[in-house]
């Protein structure tokens, strides 16, 4: 039963709140996944847009993945140190290394996304269908907006 002294609403209600709360255990429950796969979120950040968009070299996968490139350098020697992506130099620019994903690489991001897949779950599992894809949409316009201002402004 409810503490009549307690405050009704109030903060508990303000959507600024509930969104934070609401990532703050969806970041704990990816978190947890990704490190029962022996991974990092930005693991799985680089090997997916490595499978989207095939090679590249650090900068435009800094770019691609929304890594800054002060954390691209660790995350790649890490993906590199257990042969799931290789470095070669580029053949247009000998300065510069080309990433690329290996087979073993492609293996850890299919357990990534399993694991992504029941984090997804797992968070989402009081919504029917019907409302996590209107949950998503209103999300993905929330962050849309908010992106395009961000770029106005920046």
């Amino acid at each position: 039963m409810d503490d009549p002294s307690e405050p009704r609403g109030g903060w508990r209600t303000l959507p600024s709140w509930l969104l934070t709360q609401t990532a703050n255990h969806a970041h704990r429950l990816v978190t947890d996944g990704f490190s029962a796969a022996d991974a990092r979120g930005y693991h799985y950040r680089v090997l997916a847009t490595l499978d989207e968009f095939g090679p590249a070299s650090q900068a435009a996968l800094g770019r691609r993945s929304g890594i800054h490139v002060s954390e691209m350098v660790a995350t790649i020697n890490e993906l590199a140190e257990r042969e799931l992506v290789e470095r070669a130099p580029d053949p247009a620019d000998r300065r510069r290394n080309v990433v690329s994903l290996t087979t073993a690489g492609k293996r850890q991001l299919r357990r990534l996304e399993k694991q992504l897949a029941e984090r997804q779950e797992e968070l989402l599992a009081p919504l029917s269908s019907d409302e996590r894809k209107r949950f998503t949409d209103l999300l993905s316009k929330l962050l849309d907006h908010h992106d395009r201002r961000s770029g106005e402004t920046g």
